[in-house]
């Protein structure tokens, strides 16, 4: 499972080398759910197992030691290791967190009750418009508790279609002293950036005598250096993935250019073809800071308040860097510097002028069998290169983007009260507020085109690196040389982003007990809460044009730097194998790239900067009431419930403005002017129209838009019963039978059209479906439990649901809308290109088997799940792993404790989580005459093993230390198969050394 390395086998052999060491700790019995002060791994896990084992739902629970102890950063990784429960991890971190195979979209994490707005620190998740909420913000130490509830109940919040995670804060009122706390002091070391950075955080606890008022304060700062190595599919222009070799278009591959190697130019037609080889470096670092305080209130055993605020910043600028080749391009004679490939782009050129293709000489292929069971070809290796004494012509890009002000926070405010009215009725109100920003500065770079002779590559398997050369093309450094080979500046960007999203919410419950036969009690209560989601792009105005965009020629304002630049390190890719490959690369640093862009830029104004295209702005407001009956009987308790919700949802969506010319642009500067035509257009938004210096202004240049107000309600009526029979003392069953739900993402409801298409089949355009219904699942779990000794625990599941109102993106229905044709600029009606909805299945198992080694200090914790899903139209789930599952060994005594644990996922989609309705993800391609479903981009199963261990010096001075992905674990993608190779990357092994002191 692993391959083993000299650390992973260092670590493993002194975790067992601590088989020497006196085992002289006793087993510890559970304690109360709310006592937080526990000591030790093993006492940790008797208490989740005891919350496990009288919990009338099927849930998982996580403790505050199990968190402390266990060697994660963020909760998301403690969450990973419990069975039917996987996570997303981008660069090194764990993020988002998925449940029973299914999208992390579709699982709801609230905090102490109530849900948390989150953001995203990098720019494509920022526009992503997703509901999942990313762990990266929440660091371990400040919480208490999370309950998984796999089975529904009436009185916890909806939304969470495959499950919900309750996570709880520190009541202060719980800790045994009056004043108590911990300050732990350290840093962390990141291998593959060769970068150390501190870590700190502390928190103090105070409470008066009479223990009825105590405060809780945390404090942390934790900061860490990441780099990130890979090799991609990624290019500019045609085919930045996969095509297929097509000899009407590729006039290069002839039956005479492929002489000597067995194949004719018509062999070739329809072989899958990678459309670049590239190579990505990336640098970033995580600064996250924050705080935690928390106030309680308990005079006396009937009135309990409690008041939270949590706040987190993660400061993540990032630079990228890519060099890339254009095979298409290159095989379509397109002379294009950013690889488009259209009729009117500029073509090739050999010695005497005229247009030139590249061929394909000494081509390797393979059969590959589909994940859809198709047969098909692939050009596993080949050169690809101009005819012999061809001068250089383009053959890929090379370009840095530095992501300024890259930014996420997450804040919530909470205030909850319990109050006992008398012996039989006890009522509950809770109160929040949260926010969550994600923004970026400025993500600014440039881009140069490559200009040489050819490029061979040979894919190898799906976890190493493809060999690449470039031929006739100089060395990797900005300019061009005497032959015209090398590198030009061609393109640069500069933009920022915003996406806030904030909600406040009120609920109140009562329970009322009643003890008349099996009726025990009876629970209700009403919630309201309103969700506010806003996204929004800007960007400045450039002094010149480098390009002709439709064309590809230069402007005489295109003069590329020769200096600020580096080369990437030279052990870039040591990490991704694959033997000799070229590994070279350059890229502005982001000092010079910042100077360049603040040098060809200009001041305009906030709202000419305005990309009015790319906002969404949404409103949903959630109403929900609930009647639930606990119900108990001689071995067997449980419970039965109604909820009722209703969903508001009200977006304004951008709409292009039709005909283009019906309203006028307002220059920068000038007072603002109203569309007659279109009274709400937004007429003083540039939307990266262009504004340059000595260019006399266009009012009409461009399209302008304004927006459609909607408004939508959904009700839904969600059931529930909870059933717990004790079969034995320690053997426990349940039943559990619920409708839940998931609402759809904001982008699907609320964003914008894309760009508008005419053929001969008619006019499309792709644009949001504010009628989507929120996504149902008809839920079944019967799962089984045997407690048979301290610690130890055997448990099986198994589910099935049915899931009703699935988006299928990329599908034409009834809405039409009136655009311009951009062909003739006549108004037209469009058929909008959108998502619908369909029906979906899975149905799964989850063991768990945990248990100390006899009466030795040492055990172990292990669980696997499998997920099988089905959507009606064939395609896989985004997001959904068949497979997950973890191993875990500890060992314990007085002083000493540590852990070893591997995490396993299984192959998934790998789309965002919020897949967009402006891509046709779930399209079909002919391939050789064969339709089929267009190819999905699948993550690799991959495997990370991660060490802890903790060694009390004295009785208050503690010295941690944890070390995570031990294995250097590569992540790999692909498309239809594993010979099909899109990405491959790596992040490097992490260390965190802290010296902890508790008073």
């Amino acid at each position: 499972m692993f391959k083993q390395k000299p650390l992973a086998a260092a670590v493993s052999l002194a975790v067992w080398s601590l088989a020497t060491v006196p085992a002289i700790a006793q087993d510890a019995a559970p304690v109360p759910m709310q006592t937080v002060e526990v000591t030790g791994i093993r006492a940790s896990m008797a208490k989740s197992l005891a919350v496990k084992r009288d919990a009338t739902a099927n849930v998982e629970v996580i403790t505050a030691e199990d968190v402390g102890k266990m060697p994660d950063k963020n909760l998301a990784d403690s969450l990973q290791r419990l069975a039917g429960v996987a996570v997303r991890t981008d660069y090194d971190e764990a993020e988002k967190v998925s449940m029973r195979g299914t999208n992390p979209d579709m699982s709801l994490i609230i905090f102490n009750g109530h849900a948390v707005s989150s953001a995203d620190w990098y720019v494509a998740d920022q526009g992503s418009s997703s509901r999942s909420t990313s762990l990266s913000l929440m660091p371990s130490h400040v919480l208490n508790q999370a309950i998984v509830y796999k089975t529904s109940q009436a009185n916890i919040v909806d939304g969470g279609l495959a499950g919900t995670i309750n996570v709880t804060t520190r009541k202060p009122l719980s800790q045994k002293e009056r004043v108590s706390g911990v300050i732990s002091v350290g840093g962390s070391y990141v291998e593959l950036a060769d970068k150390y950075a501190p870590d700190m955080n502390g928190s103090v606890t105070w409470k008066n005598e009479a223990n009825t008022f105590g405060v809780i304060a945390s404090l942390f700062s934790e900061k860490r250096f990441v780099r990130r190595d890979s090799v991609s599919r990624f290019a500019y222009g045609t085919s930045s993935g996969w095509d297929v070799i097509n000899t009407t278009t590729m006039l290069g591959i002839t039956d005479a250019s492929l002489a000597g190697t067995g194949y004719k130019a018509s062999d070739l037609n329809g072989v899958r073809l990678p459309g670049s080889m590239s190579s990505e470096f990336v640098e970033s670092v995580r600064d996250r800071k924050g705080g935690m305080i928390a106030l309680q209130y308990k005079p006396n055993n009937q009135l309990d308040v409690n008041l939270t605020g949590f706040h987190s910043s993660l400061d993540a600028d990032n630079h990228g860097r890519l060099t890339s080749s254009a095979i298409y391009s290159m095989l379509l004679g397109k002379n294009h510097p950013l690889g488009n490939t259209g009729a009117a782009a500029i073509n090739t050129a050999g010695v005497d002028g005229q247009r030139v293709y590249a061929q394909i000489r000494n081509p390797v292929i393979v059969n590959e069998t589909t994940v859809y069971g198709h047969q098909l070809k692939v050009l596993k290796a080949a050169d690809i290169v101009f005819p012999d004494g061809t001068p250089p012509q383009y053959v890929g890009n090379s370009e840095g983007f530095f992501r300024d002000g890259a930014n996420a926070t997450s804040s919530f405010l909470d205030l909850d009260a319990k109050y006992r009215v008398n012996d039989d009725l006890t009522v509950k109100t809770l109160l929040s507020a949260s926010r969550g920003i994600g923004r970026t500065d400025l993500d600014q770079g440039l881009t140069l085109a490559r200009y040489g002779t050819g490029i061979s590559y040979a894919l190898g398997g799906l976890h190493d690196a493809p060999y690449v050369k470039y031929q006739g093309a100089g060395s990797n450094q900005p300019g061009l040389n005497a032959d015209g080979s090398g590198y030009r500046i061609v393109d640069r960007a500069a933009s920022g982003i915003r996406t806030e999203d904030k909600e406040w919410s009120a609920q109140f419950d009562a329970e009322y007990k009643l003890g008349r036969g099996v009726l025990q009690s009876l629970e209700s209560g009403v919630r309201i809460a309103e969700h506010k989601r806003t996204s929004g792009r800007w960007g400045p105005a450039f002094r010149a044009g480098l390009i002709n965009g439709t064309t590809g020629a230069l402007t005489p304002s295109a003069i590329t730097p020769t200096t600020g630049w580096a080369p990437y390190p030279g052990d870039f890719g040591d990490g991704l194998g694959g033997g000799f490959w070229d590994n070279s690369g350059f890229t502005y640093t982001r000092e010079a790239t910042k100077a360049y862009i603040a040098a060809n830029t200009k001041v305009t104004s906030p709202e000419w900067e305005r990309r009015v295209s790319s906002e969404i702005d949404m409103r949903e407001r959630q109403s929900a009431g609930y009647l639930m009956a606990n119900l108990e009987g001689e071995r067997w308790s449980g419970n039965v419930g109604l909820r009722f919700v209703r969903t508001n949802v009200k977006a304004n969506i951008v709409t292009p403005v039709a005909p283009r010319t019906a309203c006028l642009r307002v220059e920068p500067g000038k007072p603002a002017v109203t569309c007659a035509a279109f009274p709400g257009t937004i007429t003083t938004a540039g939307d990266a129209v262009a504004y340059y210096d000595g260019v006399p202004f266009d009012p009409s240049s461009g399209t302008m838009y304004y927006k459609t107000p909607t408004d939508r309600d959904f009700d839904n009526w969600l059931p529930s019963v909870n059933l717990r029979y004790e079969i034995t003392k320690d053997m426990i069953g349940r039943f559990g039978a619920s409708r839940t739900i998931g609402r759809q993402n904001y982008n699907i409801l609320g964003s914008g059209f894309g760009v508008p298409t005419c053929d001969a089949n008619g006019c499309r355009v792709t644009g949001p479906n504010p009628d989507l219904e929120p996504m149902t699942a008809d839920n079944l779990d019967l799962s089984w439990g045997w407690y048979f000794a301290p610690r130890s625990a055997v448990t099986v599941s198994v589910f099935h649901s049915r899931l009703k109102g699935y988006p299928k993106t990329g599908a034409t229905g009834g809405s039409t809308v009136e655009l311009t044709d951009p062909r003739d600029n006549q108004v037209k009606t469009f058929a909008i290109n959108t998502a619908s909805q369909q029906g979906a299945k899975i149905s799964g198992i989850e063991l768990s088997y945990e248990q100390p080694f006899g009466k030795t200090n040492f055990g172990f914790t292990s669980n696997v799940s499998r997920a099988k899903t089905k959507v009606d139209d064939g395609r896989p789930m985004v997001g959904a792993s068949e497979w997950a599952g973890n191993l875990g060994l500890y060992y314990e005594d007085d002083k000493l404790s540590t852990r070893l644990v591997a995490n396993y996922r299984g192959d998934y989609v790998n789309s965002s989580t919020a897949p967009s309705p402006t891509a046709n993800s779930q399209g079909l391609s002919t391939i050789n005459g064969v339709l089929m479903p267009t190819a999905p981009t699948y993550a690799d199963g991959v495997t990370t093993l991660a060490f802890n261990l903790n060694y009390y010096i004295t009785q208050n001075i503690e010295l941690a230390f944890s070390a995570t992905n031990l294995t250097n674990a590569k992540r790999a993608q692909y498309r239809y198969s594993e010979q099909e190779q899109q990405k491959l990357d790596v992040s490097g092994r992490q260390y965190f050394l802290n010296l902890r002191y508790k008073f």
